[in-house]
């Protein structure tokens, strides 16, 4: 089959779409042959995480498809069927922190950008009849991540004050649209006019430019959550909106991953602070729920033809993208 192979040396210059051995079909497995996949911001992790003396990997975390085969053991699932993959291995029920031994499709195990994938019969999920396939195969790790921030470790409520700096991502646009549904009050930051408009059309209260000075721009509202996923470079001046006795949420660090926090400043604030990954497959079903209950699709920037990866991989890493950007793959 063909795929999007890691190997050999490091970031872009390691990747090629070549034909490489499919993976054979273990019992609990199955086979999906994959229509579309996502970008994320992981995938640009992984190509530097990922050393060149290492076997070849093809990378990608996000895809949908159609399923071509299933192993020993499998049921409930049948070839024939329309799924989307959960890019989160061995975390089933909702808890506290992921277990030990999970880890992300795509690093250290073979990913999406590719014809085929075999996974966990677990992993391969229905379908939303809403979503189309290029919506189905950019959703999973991006919503399942703001799902997670927003609501298991948040605890978003209507009425509620929400903040997000940053929000070109596709995660951020993921937050902005569930924090909506939920009834909550949302204000984002961007530096670019273009992404702040596209935000106010998707609902946001207000939009603040990355540039000027948040606090004088809210006039003195505070925010009662804050979800943090840009890292340092905001941190601070995100802390600075929020309210007395509020959360922060963080769990990005795209910008820089060390702070230098004020002590004194954040306990007589009485603040929160969470941190956040992924979510597991309950929370994962629960989101695949909520967005078929409030409609809500992925706000898609560009789908690339996959072999066409290096145009899509420069995008994704000058960060110019609104929403998220895509492969399709058959």
């Amino acid at each position: 089959m063909k795929a999007l192979v890691h190997e050999g040396a490091p970031g872009l210059e390691g990747l090629a779409y070549r034909d490489i051995e499919e993976a054979e079909l273990k019992a609990g497995e199955v086979k999906v042959r994959l229509k579309t996949a996502g970008m994320n911001h992981r995938d640009l992790f992984v190509l530097t995480r990922h050393r060149p003396e290492d076997p070849p990997l093809i990378i990608g975390s996000d895809g949908a498809g159609i399923v071509e085969e299933i192993g020993e053991e499998v049921e409930g699932i049948k070839a024939g069927d329309e799924v989307i993959i959960n890019p989160g291995l061995g975390w089933k029920e909702n808890s506290e922190a992921p277990p030990e031994g999970f880890e992300i499709v795509g690093l250290p195990f073979h990913g999406t950008f590719a014809e085929k994938i075999v996974v966990p019969a677990e992993n391969a999920v229905p379908k939303p009849s809403s979503l189309t396939w290029e919506e189905a195969g950019v959703l999973s790790l991006a919503a399942l991540t703001a799902y997670r921030a927003l609501f298991t470790r948040g605890k978003v409520k209507e009425g509620m004050k929400v903040f997000i700096p940053g929000i070109g991502s596709g995660v951020a646009t993921f937050l902005l649209q569930f924090a909506k549904a939920a009834g909550a009050e949302v204000y984002v930051t961007s530096r670019a006019e273009e992404k702040r408009e596209k935000a106010l059309s998707l609902g946001a209260h207000q939009a603040l430019d990355t540039h000027e000075d948040w606090t004088a721009a809210l006039n003195g509202k505070k925010m009662d959550l804050v979800i943090e996923c840009v890292g340092a470079a905001t941190f601070n001046r995100s802390l600075e909106q929020l309210r007395k006795g509020g959360t922060l949420v963080t769990f990005g660090a795209s910008a820089g991953d060390e702070v230098k926090l004020n002590l004194r400043t954040f306990f007589y604030g009485q603040f929160n602070l969470l941190g956040s990954t992924m979510g597991s497959a309950e929370e994962y079903k629960d989101m695949l729920s909520f967005i078929d209950a409030n409609g809500i699709k992925p706000v898609i920037d560009t789908v690339f033809p996959i072999s066409e990866f290096t145009e899509a991989f420069k995008k994704l890493e000058a960060a110019d993208q609104l929403g998220k950007v895509g492969f399709s793959i058959s």
